[in-house]
């Protein structure tokens, strides 16, 4: 990774130089106060009193040039909203194509100033990060707590983009209205809101987007897909290159999300039937959870090598998948003729084999552009919940039974011919439809020289409004090898740039808080596995519930995501912080396990359902909190290679589900009689040992 000095030089708009942030001086600065400090020629609280004084020099340099700026702006606005006025009068075509162009110029020079502010909030927050690490404070908790609603604050002309909004609004609704008003006298309240097809407009609402880290359902959805991009990428226009090399082709997208939602019906679909199979191959009801899990521990090998497999190709792994779990699927239907409890796991691990969601995830990253990389992110986080819900309640369906030519077609084995024919299917229509993309030049990128380098990402930041994010949390300090010479200046390391090459490599730029949140991920997947896993075996014995029952609730907890995200993404995560809401959802994991418990007798019904359902959306908003803030804190040279943040994130979560799934199987030849409490006592203290983890983390979280 380039070091942020190096960057900030490389990108700054020349003729602002002097107004942005002098993140060289403040980096010697701190470097001079530590030498300082372990000569003992200094206390440590003139440190903290001069270094804020610092800071709050520099924070006052930008705001009032952003007021300065701010005030250019508004007076070339209300020029043009005279000659606006006028045109209403005496409209005139060629006049007001001329007036757009007018307000199109301010808006180009609105994203300079938006971007100006960018890259000074990031410097912002990357000096008070290696300040806080040099010296081991929480001098950024203290400063930004003291500064933020402080009335006299210029820290939120910087983060809050104070009066922005008044010019962006002033841009926005002139453009709309003379774009669909053109020699109208209507005004645009008289007719149907449409969202404005202007190319300057789309950029100015990324710029807005990426500084206030705005949070709605669409964002928020994305996140579930744990997609990670570079902090500060290599400036390229990705859109137009996609375009150009033909990376990006609909169907072939729309083909990876199918894929993601068949992998995800073909987990659940056997959920509710599973103990009955087993029982019928002879086995007892719960070495259901091992036939259940049999998938996920298949899935911790086929992850890593359907990862690297994505670096040379996408087509071949995803034929490669759609084989093995067609085969995986007719072996696990078959096993009842058989008479195989060997067969049946066989099938089911064919199926682990073939599951390619780190394919799925790798196309959207390397294959989508970026204006439209939020909505594909979404869409393979609805295509996994609507799968997931999709699962059991084809099961549910699936409730008869008749044989055709001794092979015998039942609630058990139906839901493997269902798969295979339905991967058949797909491979089919794979084979037609998919095309492979070009492979990416990446050496062009790399030789670009610094002049290149610096207009590119004017044009692109400025024109094309690139959706980057704001703030990547990651200790930057920690993950950037930069090296100082005599005189304090940064040079890139040049392996810090490189992706990593093991997991153990991986492993070791993990922060202690990236580790409690993969802790965090690895709790609610147990806990939701232990859930869903047992509910056959659990509800038939304290409830004697049908398949279709069980298919029915397992069917309205999957119904649940998408409504409960919408209400997260939406409302409250516009109210409170990400790590508030993080701590708040582990407790509600805890309270759900809790209430599980069979502790009053009799055990009912609406107690293991709403204990359930508790467990189950708390789960669901942990995880989507958690991946959010672990994207922002995990070190952007995992963003890209084989061993990526994404392959860390689905082998914590797989390793968890393989764990509940044999804790269900090994405790169930203990008596079906302790099956619950025995396999949420587990769950509980690993969601204990996260909150008390949570809480120690609290502060150094996003």
């Amino acid at each position: 990774m380039v070091a942020f000095g190096k960057k900030l030089k490389e990108r700054s708009i020349q003729e602002w130089q002097r107004y942005y942030i002098n993140y060289k001086l403040m980096k010697k600065k701190v470097n001079q106060y530590g030498r300082q400090l372990e000569g003992g020629n200094l206390e440590r609280r003139h440190v903290l009193k001069d270094f804020s004084r610092m800071l709050d020099n520099q924070i006052e340099k930008i705001a009032l040039f952003m007021l300065e700026q701010q005030g250019l702006l508004a007076s070339r606005l209300q020029k043009l909203r005279q000659t606006h006025d006028a045109l209403q009068e005496e409209p005139q075509i060629s006049q007001i194509s001329n007036l757009k162009e007018d307000y199109r110029a301010v808006g180009l020079d609105l994203l300079k100033l938006l971007y100006f502010v960018e890259m000074n909030a990031i410097g912002i927050r990357k000096i008070l990060k290696k300040f806080d690490k040099r010296f081991g404070y929480r001098f950024t908790n203290y400063y930004v707590k003291t500064r933020a609603n402080h009335p006299y604050s210029e820290l939120q002309q910087v983060f809050r983009h104070v009066g922005l909004g008044a010019v962006v609004g002033a841009v926005s609704r002139n453009l709309h209205e003379l774009q669909n008003n053109q020699g109208s006298y209507l005004s645009i309240y008289d007719q149907p809101v449409l969202p404005l097809q202007d190319p300057v407009v789309d950029s100015i609402r990324a710029a807005v987007d990426r500084l206030t880290h705005s949070t709605n359902f669409l964002n928020f959805m994305a996140q579930h897909a744990f997609i990670m991009q570079e902090e500060l990428p290599s400036p390229q226009d990705e859109e137009e290159s996609v375009d150009q090399d033909g990376r990006y082709h609909f169907m072939s997208l729309l083909l990876n999300l199918v894929n993601t939602f068949l992998y995800m019906v073909n987990t659940y679909i056997i959920v509710p039937t599973a103990d009955d199979y087993s029982m019928s191959l002879g086995a007892a009801a719960t070495v259901c959870g091992v036939v259940i899990g049999a998938m996920a521990v298949a899935q911790l090998f086929s992850s890593v090598y359907f990862s690297a497999w994505s670096n040379k190709s996408y087509f071949k792994p995803l034929v490669f998948s759609s084989i093995f779990l067609f085969i995986g699927n007719l072996l696990y239907a078959l096993a009842f003729d058989f008479n195989s409890i060997a067969v049946l796991l066989i099938g089911r691990l064919f199926c682990g084999l073939g599951s390619a969601r780190a394919v799925n995830r790798r196309y959207i990253s390397d294959c989508v552009p970026l204006k439209i990389r939020m909505q594909a992110s979404a869409g393979f986080v609805s295509a996994s919940a609507l799968g997931m819900a999709c699962g059991p309640a084809l099961a549910g369906l699936l409730q008869t039974r008749f044989q055709i030519y001794n092979v015998t077609f039942n609630q058990d084995t139906l839901p493997g011919w269902v798969m295979a024919v339905a991967w058949l299917l797909y491979l089919v229509w794979l084979a037609v439809s998919f095309r492979e993309p070009a492979r990416e030049r990446e050496e062009e990128t790399h030789n670009a020289s610094s002049e290149e380098v610096s207009n590119s990402v004017q044009e692109v930041n400025l024109e094309k409004g690139v959706k980057e994010p704001l703030l990547i949390t990651s200790e930057e300090i920690e993950e950037e090898e930069e090296v100082e010479d005599e005189d304090g200046s940064e040079e890139a390391s040049e392996e810090s740039r490189k992706p990593v090459n093991s997991i153990v490599a991986a492993y070791r730029l993990l922060t202690p808080s990236v580790k409690v949140q993969l802790l965090i991920y690895f709790m609610l997947k147990y806990a939701m596995e232990i859930l869903l896993s047992e509910s056959s075996v659990v509800t038939t014995y304290y409830f004697g519930w049908s398949t279709s029952s069980v298919a029915i609730f397992l069917a309205c907890l999957g119904l649940t995501v998408l409504p409960v995200n919408i209400v997260i993404g939406s409302y409250i995560s516009n109210m409170f912080e990400d790590r508030q809401i993080l701590l708040v959802s582990e407790v509600m994991v805890c309270v759900g396990i809790l209430l599980s418990f069979h502790v009053v007798v009799p055990y009912t019904v609406p107690q293991y359902v709403c204990s359930g359902l508790i467990m189950f959306v708390s789960a669901e908003v942990l995880e989507g909190v958690n991946l959010s803030l672990l994207s922002r804190v995990m070190s952007s040279r995992l963003s890209r290679g084989t061993y990526n943040g994404g392959l860390l994130s689905t082998e914590a979560g797989t390793i968890a589900r393989v764990i509940a799934d044999v804790t269900i199987t090994v405790v169930g030849y203990f008596g079906r009689s302790m099956l619950l409490n025995a396999t949420l006592l587990p769950s509980l203290v690993i969601c204990v040992l996260s909150i008390v983890a949570t809480c120690f983390t609290y502060n150094s979280l996003y």
